[in-house]
C-alpha cells in the first residue's frame, strides 16, 4: 500500500508543487546590487526658524550608486578630490608651489603696501 501526503514545507518560502510561485525574498546581496544597479537618491531639508525668522538650513543630499553608473550620470568628483587621489594632492602641491613663486615674482600684492 502506497501513501500519498500533501506535506508542507518547513520553509515559509519555498514554492510547492501545484502553487503559483510567489517572488522570493532578496538577499542582501541581490538588494545592494540593484541598488548600485540603479542607484538610490535621498534628499532632504533641515530648517530651524524662531519666530519666522530662519537661524539654520541643511540641505542633505544622498547619492548611492555604482562607480559605473556615477560616471555613466556625469559624476566623478573622486577623481579630483586631494583627500581620495595622491595624483590629485600632487597637483595642489604644485599649484601651491606655483603661487609662491609667482607671489615673489610679483612682489605684494596692493593690500599688503603701505601696511606698515
Amino acid at each position: 500500500m502506497s501513501e500519498t501526503s500533501n506535506s508542507v514545507s518547513s520553509r515559509p518560502y519555498s514554492a510547492t508543487v501545484g502553487q503559483a510561485s510567489r517572488p522570493q525574498p532578496a538577499s542582501l546581496a541581490d538588494i545592494l546590487e540593484r541598488v548600485l544597479d540603479k542607484g538610490i537618491i535621498v534628499a532632504g531639508d533641515i530648517r530651524v526658524n524662531l519666530l519666522d525668522i530662519e537661524l539654520l538650513t541643511i540641505k542633505i543630499r544622498l547619492l548611492v550608486v555604482s562607480v559605473d553608473k556615477a560616471q555613466e550620470m556625469g559624476i566623478d568628483w573622486w577623481r579630483n578630490d586631494p583627500m581620495l587621489n595622491s595624483r590629485a594632492q600632487d597637483l595642489e602641491d604644485e599649484n601651491r608651489a606655483l603661487r609662491e613663486r609667482l607671489q615673489e615674482i610679483e612682489g605684494p600684492s596692493k593690500g599688503e603696501k603701505g601696511s606698515s
